[in-house]
C-alpha cells in the first residue's frame, strides 16, 4: 500500500465516521512558541485546552510536521526523520475512550477491501496507565485483546499533559509486533526489550483530568475536566513501512526513490553491509533531509542564519555534504529534489505547482554552500591538522569562531567534521569569541526583528547619520543609492564577497520595512562593482532605520559602494491593493457595525489581507455581505487615494483615525479615500484610485480572543480566481440539480430533508417489521444442552441497532424462568452484524455474550465484543451468516457440557 494510499485511506475512514477533515496546517506554526509544527494535534491545541471553542464535535486530519531535536540520529535507526505525516482522530465532547479504542481497533484490524489496514489483531500491544480501568475492560472485554498484549505503566511514563495547569490524562499507546527477526520477545512488563521487534503506531491520549501546578511529571490531578477530549496520532510513514513490509521509514515509496537515485550518481550500493553501513546512514540523511527541504520550502521557508531559516539551512547543507562523502562532487539538488517532488506531489499537489520557486531556493543554497565548502574545508583541514600534531585532540575555539567568522562555516558543520576525524572543538571558546565579537548575545530575532545583535549597533548607526533614512516608495520603484552600512552576523564590516548573509543599510531606500500590517517589499541591490544582494526581508529594527536583509550572491559589497535599489513592482502593487482594501473594509464595518468596530491589528500580502477589529460578538453574514456589497460599489465609482502630510492636532480634527496604539510622532501622513469617506493616519503604500483593487470578497470572519474578531479577504486577481472556482462549481450543481443558480439552496435543503424523512420512515418499518415477527420468532428456540437458544438470520437491509433492539425484545420475551440465549444476524451495505443476549439463568451457567459472540463473529470473519449479557460485532461476510450462528450453539454446548 503506497503511502499517498494510507494517508488518504484515514481520511476516508473517519470522514465516513462523521469526522470534519481538516486539512493540513502549515509546518510554520501558528504558536509563536515553537518554530515548526510538531505534531498532529498542534492545530487542535485551543479547542483541547479550552481556549477556543472547536467548530465540530469531532474531526480528524494528516498533519504535516517537522522535528530536528534530535538531527543526529537521522539515518541511524529506523524512527528518525525530520519530516513526517501524522494521521489524528479528535473528539471534543463527543466519543471518549471506547469510542476512540473502538474506532482504531476497526482501522487497524479491518480489512483492506473495507477500508481498514488488514493488520493482524493477535499481534496487536497496547500500553495503558496502570489506574485506567475502563480502557482495560474495553481492550479486553469488547476488542478481545490477550490481557498477556496489555502492559500497565504509571503515571509518570504514559500521561500528556501541556506541560502546566490545564488538561492532561492517560494514553493509550498501539504498538505492533513485527516478529523475531526484529528483536526479542516481550517479557517483565516491558514491549520495548530492544531492537524494532515492537513498533509503536498509534497513541491515543484521552484529556480526562484537569492538572496543577507542577514541573515534569510531578503535579497534582485537581479532578475530571467536565468536557472531555481525545487526540490521537498515528505515524503514516510507520504504518507505512509496516504495510510495505520494509525495514524502516526509508525504504518506503516516499523515500526510497531519492535514495535509489543518490546510488545511480554516486555508484553507491545502499544495503551493502556492514563495509557499507556508513554510506547507508549517508543515503538516508539525504533521502531525509531532501524531502524535509522541499516540505519547508513548500510552506514558505527560506534559509537563514537564525530560527526556521537556520534549520532549512542546516537540513539542505547536511544533505549536500553527504553527497559529496558519497564522492559526488557536482550540484545533487537538481537531480534529486525532482524525484522527491514527484512522489510527494501525490499527495501535496501545490508541490508541481511551485516546484520552480522551491528548486530555485534550495539550487541557490546549495551553490553558495558548495562554495563555503570548498574555501572553509581546506582551512578546516589546516587546523584539524594542527590539532592533532599537538596530541590535544582539540580545535580551538578560536578557530571554529574564525571558520564561521571568516568563511561561513556554522558551528555545527564544524563539529560534525571533527568528529569525524576523531576531534571534539572547544565550545565555551568558541561561544566566548562569539560574545566578545558582539555587545549582547543574539536577541531574538522572530520575535523582535532585531536580527543578531542588540538594538544598541543599530542605535549607533541611527545616531551617526544624524536622521531617518529618507523613504522614496512613495513614488520611486528604483532609485539610485549608496551603501552607508553593511552587517554579517550581527557585525560591522567594511566589505563581504559572496556569498554571504547581508544586512545593508542605504543612504535612502524605495524599500518599504515592514511595519503597521504591510509586509516588505523584496527586490535587489545592484552594486556599482556588479555585486548583487537579493533582498528578502526590510526591517526596521529600531525606528527611523531601515535595515535590509538578504543575500549577496554575486561580487563583492562594501560599505560606501553606489547602488541602484530596486523593489519588486508587481509584489508591492499587490500589498498596495490589499492595504487600500483593509482601510475600505474598516470604514465600511463602522457603517455596518457601529463607530466600536475599531482596527485591532492587520496583516497586508500580496492578494490578501487579514484584518483584526474589535466586536463582541460573531458577525451576522447579511452584514458581512452587506460591507463587501459597499467596498465593491466605491471599487467601481473609481475613488480618489490621496496622502497628505500634516500636524497630528489638525489630522484628528479632520476626522484621520489613529489606530490600535501605534506610537505618531507630531507631523502624520493621512491616507484618505474618496475625499472625507475613509481618513486613517497610515506610513503605508496605497493604489491611486479605488478602480485599481479589481475586487474584494470577503472569505469570512472568525474569533481569534476575547472581543476580537478576525476577517480574512482576497483582493483583485486571487479574487478573481477563487470567484471563477466557485461560479464554476455552482454551474456544475446546477446542471446535476437541474436547478438554477438562484434555486440551488432551496433545492439542496430539500433533498436533504427527503433523504431524512425516507431513512426515519425506512427505520420505523424496519423496527416495526421486527417486533411483528419477535413474536413467531421465540416459538423457534431450540433446546441445546438444557439451554433454551434462539439464532436467527434476518437477513440483508438490518442496520446493527434494529438488530441490538431485536435481541433484546427476544430475550424479554423468553424471561428468566429458564437459561436462555438469543444470538440474531443480519447485513447492511455488504457487511454483518452478530447480537448476542443472554439472560441471568444463563450467565449463571457461565454463558457469556462477550465470549459467544467472540466464537460467532470469528466464524464469519468478523470481530467484537461486549459485556456478559449483551455484546455485539460485525464486518464479517454476510454468506457466512449461517457459520456465524453455529458456532454460537457449538459454544453454547461446549460451554454446559459436563
Amino acid at each position: 500500500m503506497r503511502t499517498s494510499e494510507v494517508h488518504s485511506r484515514f481520511l476516508d475512514f473517519f470522514e465516513k465516521k462523521a469526522h470534519e477533515i481538516v486539512p493540513s496546517a502549515s509546518l510554520v506554526s501558528s504558536d509563536p512558541s515553537i518554530l515548526f509544527t510538531v505534531a498532529g494535534m498542534v492545530p487542535f491545541i485551543p479547542y483541547i485546552v479550552g481556549t477556543e471553542r472547536a467548530p465540530w464535535p469531532r474531526a480528524a486530519s494528516v498533519q504535516k510536521c517537522i522535528r530536528t531535536n534530535d538531527i543526529d540520529n537521522v539515518g541511524r535507526t529506523t524512527r528518525h526523520g525530520t519530516f513526517f505525516q501524522m494521521g489524528g482522530n479528535f473528539s471534543f465532547g463527543d466519543y471518549f475512550k471506547e469510542g476512540a479504542i473502538d474506532l482504531a481497533w476497526e482501522l487497524m484490524t479491518g480489512s483492506v477491501d473495507e477500508g481498514g489496514f488488514g493488520l493482524e489483531g493477535d499481534r496487536m500491544w497496547v500500553t495503558i496507565w496502570e489506574q485506567d480501568a475502563e480502557s482495560y475492560d474495553v481492550l479486553t472485554r469488547k476488542i478481545g485483546i490477550d490481557p498477556q498484549h496489555i502492559v500497565k505503566l504509571t503515571r509518570e511514563e504514559i500521561f500528556w499533559s501541556t506541560g502546566q495547569p490545564g488538561p492532561a490524562g492517560p494514553c493509550a499507546e498501539w504498538h505492533y509486533d513485527r516478529g523475531p527477526e526484529f528483536g526479542p520477545e516481550a517479557a517483565g512488563g516491558t514491549i520495548d526489550p530492544g531492537g524494532d521487534r515492537y513498533l509503536e503506531i498509534w497513541n491515543l491520549v484521552f484529556d480526562e483530568f484537569l492538572r496543577g501546578e507542577g514541573s515534569g511529571k510531578d503535579y497534582p490531578l485537581l479532578g475530571e475536566l467536565e468536557q472531555k477530549a481525545i487526540d490521537t496520532g498515528l505515524g503514516i510513514e510507520r504504518l507505512a513501512y509496516l504495510l510495505q513490509g520494509k525495514a524502516n521509514m526509508y525504504e518506503t515509496d516516499q523515500v526510497f526513490p531519492v535514495i535509489d537515485r543518490a546510488q545511480q550518481l554516486t555508484g553507491k550500493r545502499y544495503g551493502g553491509g556492514d563495509a557499507g553501513a556508513e554510506d547507508d546512514v549517508r543515503l538516508r540523511v539525504v533521502a531525509d533531509h531532501v524531502r524535509s527541504a522541499l516540505m519547508l520550502v513548500g510552506d514558505g521557508v527560506r534559509p537563514g542564519n537564525e530560527g526556521r531559516g537556520y534549520v532549512l539551512r542546516r537540513l539542505i547543507r547536511r544533505a549536500v555534504r553527504s553527497m559529496r562523502l558519497l564522492g559526488y562532487d557536482k550540484p545533487s539538488m537538481p537531480e534529486l529534489l525532482p524525484v522527491s517532488k514527484d512522489v510527494m506531489a501525490q499527495t501535496y499537489s501545490s508541490l508541481e505547482t511551485d516546484f520552480a520557486r522551491i528548486s530555485d531556493v534550495i539550487c541557490t543554497e546549495e551553490d553558495a554552500f558548495r562554495r563555503t565548502l570548498e574555501t572553509g574545508t581546506a582551512i578546516f583541514d589546516q587546523v584539524a591538522g594542527a590539532a592533532k600534531s599537538t596530541g590535544a585532540g582539540v580545535v580551538a575555539g578560536e578557530d571554529a569562531f574564525r571558520l564561521h567568522d571568516t568563511y561561513g562555516f556554522p558551528i555545527d558543520l564544524t563539529l560534525e567534521m571533527a568528529q569525524e576525524v576523531g576531534l571534539r572543538v572547544d565550545e565555551d571558546g568558541f561561544r566566548t569569541a562569539m560574545a566578545e565579537q558582539r555587545d549582547r548575545a543574539r536577541a531574538d530575532a522572530a520575535a523582535k526583528k532585531t536580527g543578531h545583535t542588540d538594538t544598541a549597533l543599530y542605535n549607533s548607526l541611527l545616531t551617526a547619520r544624524g536622521q531617518s533614512v529618507p523613504f522614496l516608495g512613495y513614488t520611486d520603484d528604483t532609485a539610485a543609492v549608496t551603501v552607508e552600512s553593511v552587517l554579517v552576523d550581527g557585525a560591522l564590516v567594511q566589505r563581504v564577497d559572496a556569498p554571504a548573509d547581508v544586512e545593508v543599510v542605504l543612504d535612502r531606500t524605495p524599500f518599504y520595512a515592514e511595519m503597521g500590517g504591510q509586509l516588505a517589499d523584496t527586490g535587489r541591490i545592484s552594486l556599482e562593482g556588479g555585486g548583487i544582494v537579493e533582498v528578502d526581508d526590510v526591517q526596521a529594527p529600531v525606528k527611523g532605520l531601515t535595515v535590509h536583509r538578504g543575500r549577496l550572491v554575486e561580487g563583492s559589497l562594501e560599505q560606501g559602494s553606489p547602488a541602484i535599489a530596486s523593489i519588486d513592482p508587481v509584489r508591492r502593487g499587490a500589498i498596495a491593493r490589499a492595504h487600500t482594501a483593509t482601510h475600505m473594509v474598516h470604514k465600511a464595518l463602522r457603517e455596518e457595525l457601529g463607530e466600536g468596530a475599531t482596527q485591532a491589528g492587520s496583516e497586508n500580502s500580496p492578494g490578501r489581507f487579514r484584518f483584526d477589529f474589535r466586536f463582541g460578538s460573531a458577525v451576522p453574514q447579511a452584514a458581512l455581505a452587506q460591507v463587501e456589497g459597499r467596498v465593491n460599489t466605491l471599487l467601481q465609482e473609481e475613488l480618489e487615494v490621496t496622502d497628505r502630510q500634516m500636524p497630528i492636532d489638525e489630522a484628528r480634527a479632520a476626522g484621520a483615525m489613529a489606530l490600535f496604539g501605534e506610537k505618531y510622532g507630531d507631523i502624520v501622513r493621512v491616507v484618505s479615500i474618496g475625499g472625507d469617506w475613509s481618513k486613517e493616519l497610515c506610513a503605508g503604500t496605497h493604489v491611486p484610485s479605488t478602480g485599481y483593487l479589481g475586487t474584494v470578497q470577503l472569505m469570512g470572519e472568525a474569533s481569534i480572543g476575547s472581543g476580537v474578531r478576525r476577517i480574512d479577504a482576497l483582493v483583485g486577481q486571487t479574487a478573481y480566481r477563487f470567484q471563477a472556482k466557485e461560479h464554476a462549481l455552482v454551474s456544475q450543481l446546477s446542471e446535476l440539480l437541474r436547478v438554477g443558480a438562484d434555486d440551488l439552496p432551496e433545492r439542496v435543503r430539500s433533498l436533504t430533508q427527503r433523504v431524512k424523512d425516507m431513512e426515519k420512515q425506512l427505520a420505523a418499518m424496519r423496527g416495526a417489521q421486527l417486533q411483528a415477527e419477535a413474536g413467531r420468532l421465540v416459538e423457534q428456540a431450540a433446546d441445546v444442552s438444557g439451554i433454551r437458544v434462539l439464532a436467527h438470520d434476518a437477513g440483508e437491509g438490518v442496520e446493527a441497532g434494529d438488530l441490538r433492539t431485536l435481541a433484546l425484545d427476544l430475550r424479554a420475551r423468553l424471561g428468566e424462568d429458564a437459561p436462555a440465549v438469543v444470538a440474531v444476524i443480519g447485513a447492511a451495505d455488504g457487511k454483518a452484524a452478530l447480537v448476542v443476549a443472554t439472560n441471568a439463568s444463563a450467565r449463571e451457567k457461565g454463558l457469556k455474550a462477550g465470549a459467544l459472540l467472540r466464537e460467532g463473529a470469528q466464524a464469519m470473519g468478523g470481530r467484537g465484543g461486549g459485556k456478559d449479557d449483551m455484546a455485539q460485532g460485525g464486518g464479517g461476510d454476510p454468506a457466512r451468516a449461517a457459520e456465524a450462528l453455529g458456532a454460537v450453539r457449538a459454544a453454547v454446548t461446549a460451554t454446559v457440557a459436563p
